[in-house]
């Protein structure tokens, strides 16, 4: 190996970067085998390491309270010095095209209030890191993307919904936020899931592994857009996808949670939070679309520190692109910001169905995430069905009873009734909220085990 100077760090450090403040973060990097590496952050903390026989150095940094800018120096055969470091709050934020969606919008394609919010996106202490584009049969250690300031120019291009989480978390905390987006459109996520993972539980895909690739195909955006980031310390990720799995709904029960527990298991970061947009209403019919809802909504039930930001309620029916991206990050932000930062006084979750009573010919439907009960926020209550004991669905009434906290479902034809469901279709105008005004995600009384088989 050459002994010219080669001091390297990992593609995802550089200037303008924001580090997960109060941690040990992960540093890592390559340089000529047995070299000494020293590293100090103008925080006021200094480390040391040597590099392994392959030249390969990987060390932890501690870091202090939010603030900067700050100077990372690293000392090797070469000296690295990456400057207008902040210490504050890393977010993932990754999925398919909904999530890579730029604030300015796509190709015919608005989003509801761009230019107000791009106008207003000054901001030193938001700053965005965009993976690009890598499809890989192998896992990279290295990306293409590069820190940058939120201005005009920049948040432009940027992810709408985590610009908008970034900017509602910065706005709150009042600390530096940095956001790394890593999205690909019409994706599934078997392509965003490690090779492990798919070889033990999901040998459908293995015949990915030996034709040619793209970016539907399994594993290739884990390995050239996920993994480059870990072990980069991180806060949590945010998540926007489903569209790309309509096709499988049951198996999509199975995989998104096997996919968030390999993330987990790679970073060593433990159970950290992984929080999720349950598909918008769209189309006309869509096969699958409802059941995706429902393997994203049995996620959120069974998979700890995982979190479901309900948009039931600003659906488009002819672009699977919903135009309010603002309030969809928003509301990602109410769940980071009750769970891991402990706002208190807040509803972050619209209505989770708890349980069902049959009384005489009606269903009374009790809910959790409603402490002040339900509402229809002046709607028509509807998208509501009933079925007996021939499991055969109705369309029903529904009414509000017991001052806001029992919904009450029939039919004057089901004279015993057995189960309800709502929003079973791929395309509803909610109508069923909380009082903070979170809308309920679509539901059925029936088990899992037959909900995936309709």
């Amino acid at each position: 190996m050459s002994t010219r100077a080669q001091t390297k760090i990992a593609s995802i450090f550089g200037n303008h970067m924001v580090l997960q403040r109060n941690s040990n973060v992960q540093i890592w990097g390559t340089d000529i085998p047995n070299t000494d590496i020293s590293l100090e952050g103008s925080w006021g903390q200094k480390e040391q390491v040597k590099t392994d026989k392959k030249g390969h150095w990987k060390t932890t940094l501690k870091t202090t309270n939010a603030g900067g800018p700050y100077v990372l120096t690293v000392n090797g055969s070469d000296k690295i010095i990456l400057k207008d470091i902040l210490l504050g709050e890393v977010w993932i934020c990754t999925g398919q095209s909904n999530m890579a969606m730029p604030l300015k919008g796509g190709p015919g394609q608005e989003l509801e209030n761009s230019n107000n919010l791009i106008l207003n996106s000054s901001n030193a202490n938001l700053r965005f890191f965009t993976v690009s584009r890598e499809v890989s049969s192998t896992p990279l250690n290295s990306c293409k993307g590069n820190w940058e300031v939120s201005s005009p120019k920049t948040a432009a291009n940027f992810s709408a919904v985590g610009y908008s989480f970034g900017k509602r978390l910065q706005e709150y905390l009042h600390v530096p936020i940095g956001l790394i987006s890593s999205n690909v459109g019409g994706t599934p996520a078997q392509a965003w899931t490690p090779k492990e993972t798919i070889v033990k539980e999901f040998p459908e895909y293995k015949k990915d592994f030996t034709k040619k690739q793209n970016t539907k195909s399994a594993t290739v955006l884990y390995n050239g857009m996920i993994h480059p980031l870990i072990p980069f310390t991180i806060k949590g990720a945010i998540w926007y996808q489903g569209e790309g799995n309509r096709w499988d709904p049951e198996q999509y029960a199975r995989l998104f949670p096997a996919m968030i527990k390999s993330w987990r298991q790679n970073w060593k970061q433990g159970v950290f939070p992984f929080y999720f947009v349950q598909l918008a209403p769209f189309g006309n019919k869509l096969k699958g679309w409802v059941g995706v809802q429902q393997a994203q909504l049995k996620t959120m039930l069974t998979l700890p520190n995982t979190g479901m930001a309900v948009i039931n309620d600003m659906g488009y029916k002819t672009r699977i692109h919903p135009p309010k991206k603002k309030e969809v990050g928003e509301r990602l932000a109410l769940w980071a910001l009750a769970k891991d930062y402990k706002v208190e006084g807040i509803q972050y979750s619209g209505p989770i169905y708890k349980s069902i009573k049959i009384v005489g010919s009606k269903a009374l439907i009790d809910f959790e995430e409603a402490p002040l009960g339900i509402t229809s926020m002046g709607k028509t209550l509807k998208d509501f069905e009933i079925a007996g004991e021939d499991g055969i669905y109705y369309q029903a009434k529904a009414k509000i009873i017991n001052k806001g906290t029992v919904l009450q479902v029939w039919n004057d034809e089901i004279k015993k009734p057995k189960n309800v469901r709502y929003g079973w279709q791929s395309y509803i105008e909610g109508s069923l909220f909380n009082t903070a005004g979170l809308p309920a995600s679509s539901f059925s009384t029936e088990g899992w085990s037959q909900i995936f088989k309709k």
